[in-house]
């Protein structure tokens, strides 16, 4: 088995998502792999809204709270964090990042902040499982 030394993991802030970034610090921890927290900006919702600058601003600011907060997590086990913030459609930015980024996991919720169309498996979990070239866990 390859050795995990970056592991990516998308949060919203969801309860879910939390629980993906305390699973992550588990594996993390014992081999001292870097954490890299994704927030991305649901640009469908920035468009709802008629792309108001403040509320993109809003929401932008939202994500860095939310990596912050996953950040000091993160580093109160001893794990080197990095964030990424994006505005786009999370499932396909997700995926597109972690090309990019080639992390040896990606730990994801099984549900985030999305609405009621995700009845078992969310579905940017479900995209992410069925798209990605790299492993990945679902934490629910």
């Amino acid at each position: 088995m390859k050795k995990i030394k970056n592991i990516l993991v998308p949060i919203d802030g969801s309860k879910n998502s939390l629980r993906a970034l305390e699973s992550a610090i588990t594996i993390a921890k014992p081999v001292g792999a870097t954490i890299t927290g994704m927030y991305v900006v649901d640009a469908p919702r920035v468009l709802d809204y008629g792309v108001v600058q403040s509320v993109k601003h809003e929401l932008f600011e939202s994500g860095k709270k939310i990596l912050k907060k996953a950040k000091l997590l993160s580093e109160k086990n001893g794990l080197n964090f990095k964030e990424k913030i994006t505005l786009g459609n999370p499932d396909n930015d997700i995926v597109a990042y972690s090309k990019i980024l080639k992390p040896d996991l990606i730990v994801i919720g099984s549900r985030g902040l999305g609405g009621v169309k995700e009845v078992f498996l969310g579905s940017v979990s479900n995209h992410v499982m069925h798209k990605s070239l790299m492993p990945v866990l679902i934490v629910k």
